[in-house]
């Protein structure tokens, strides 16, 4: 076992080394350029869009609301990266790690656009009338015949990579948290996930829109509200937190207390991969939740869509990143969700430990459901209608057996870096490729219906 963790960390280093950060980086500075800086200035815009897209026209085409569809997005998004996963950057790239994680996201913002743009433009309609879309499709139809190879390869990354990032990861740490806070056994944890995800999952698209609609946001707003808490009752360390964020991105992290040090490299490497591992800005999967969407128009759905990355990372990425420098808890030696529970439990003392714990078991509840969905989505490409039912229950056995790696969880988090990777290439090559229709679509768009925007 020793022997393979060390290859997955070689393939997950190299994976994630200068070419990928280049890559996910410079894909999201040249759309964010190409765009005019479009992401930035039309955000109050996009959460108008959001609050209209409650509900849709009875023409729109689509399945689920706009609004449900950035949910269902966010319910991928929203999980043990937020809690676990900006813990590990920091613990392994200092806390300059989270300078990075912010300017992933600033410009992720482009990418998640032009994503959501390309998903609703070259969505189609299987044959049990279902709308789907993803890299895959905008690969398959916006480039070609000589380009689906690329497609097939996002579809086949995905389909093995939702079982990891989307299922393994999550039951695993719903069942630790579970285990090591309220003494639940894990298989009596394992039973309740798998049958609370049945219910949702085997209801398909619609069913998952409508449960995501309301657990995400009621999730989000508990988990910052806590955090909030603790960071206003420690405001006058913020400045020198943020200070110590922005100045260790370039100059790296000496050792302190139990924190071993870093360097730039491995502030960068870190804060980028779990960046990506929150937001999944580039990864490619959110376009085929914003496929789903009831809309006539990409550029609507594709605003509303680059709020994902905004939300998931400026917002709570940042609240549980600044509640760990603030509090000192970043140099403890702790790591993972356990230095994310010491931070909260050092800034609220007893009640903190509960928001953590709480937030960790639904966020990841609503990971599973719809990265159930992604890798559905990815497996039909490839297969047809005919493996849903099968992937369907195959993801439930997955779940049971993910809660039981506890002792691989380190293993786990490296092998679902490197099947991030693996699905970010393709869907970047094809966003640089297929960037002159995500700029003549939005352009188009605002001279015209989007003036009032």
């Amino acid at each position: 076992m020793e022997l393979f963790t060390e290859i997955v960390n070689t393939v997950d280093g190299f994976i994630w080394g200068p070419v990928m950060l280049v890559l996910l980086l410079g894909t999201g500075l040249y759309l964010t350029i190409g765009l005019r800086g479009m992401t930035f200035a039309r955000i109050g815009y996009g959460f108008r869009l959001l609050w209209k897209g409650r509900t849709a026209d009875d023409d729109d085409e689509g399945q689920i609301t706009p609004f449900n569809a950035l949910s269902t997005a966010l319910a991928a998004t929203v999980g043990t990266g937020n809690i676990a996963g900006v813990a590990t950057a920091i613990y392994l790239g200092g806390p300059g790690a989270v300078f990075w994680m912010w300017i992933t996201a600033l410009v992720g913002m482009a990418t998640k656009y032009g994503e959501a743009v390309l998903a609703v433009k070259y969505r189609e309609v299987d044959e049990l009338g279902n709308y789907v879309g993803g890299p895959m499709y905008y690969i398959k139809n916006g480039l070609g015949e000589n380009w689906k190879w690329l497609g097939f390869l996002f579809a086949f990354f995905g389909t093995f990579a939702a079982f990891g990032i989307g299922n393994a990861i999550q039951a695993n740490s719903v069942a630790q948290a579970a285990s090591d806070h309220f003494g639940v056994p894990v298989l009596a944890t394992a039973a309740v996930l798998i049958v609370f995800t049945a219910l949702v999952i085997l209801g398909g698209i619609k069913r998952l829109g409508e449960v995501a609609g309301k657990l995400v946001p009621l999730m989000a707003v508990l988990y910052i509200i806590g955090a909030v808490i603790i960071i206003v009752a420690n405001i006058g360390e913020l400045p020198a937190a943020i200070g110590l964020i922005v100045s260790d991105a370039f100059t790296g992290t000496a050792a302190a207390g139990g924190f071993a040090g870093s360097t730039i490299i491995m502030a960068m490497r870190y804060g980028v991969a779990r960046g990506i591992f929150s937001n999944e800005a580039g990864l490619g999967t959110a376009p085929i939740a914003h496929a789903a969407a009831q809309t006539k128009d990409p550029v609507r759905q594709a605003t509303i869509g680059m709020l994902g990355t905004f939300i998931d990372t400026i917002i709570i990425c940042s609240m549980t990143a600044l509640v760990i420098v603030m509090t000192g808890s970043w140099n403890s030696g702790e790591t993972g969700a356990s230095l994310s529970t010491l931070a909260f439990n050092t800034g609220l003392p007893g009640f903190g430990k509960v928001v953590v714990v709480f937030g960790l078991l639904i966020f990841a509840y609503t990971t599973l459901l719809s990265w159930s969905y992604y890798g559905e989505r990815c497996a039909e490409y490839i297969f047809g209608v005919a493996v849903i039912w099968p992937y369907r229950v195959l993801w439930l056995v997955v779940i049971f057996v993910g809660a039981y790696f506890k002792q691989y969880l380190e293993l786990l988090w490296l092998i679902a870096d490197a099947l991030n990777g693996m699905m970010a290439i393709p869907n970047l090559i094809a966003l640089l490729l297929l960037s002159p229709v995500i700029f003549k679509i939005t352009k188009d768009y605002f001279a015209n219906k989007g003036a009032d925007g």
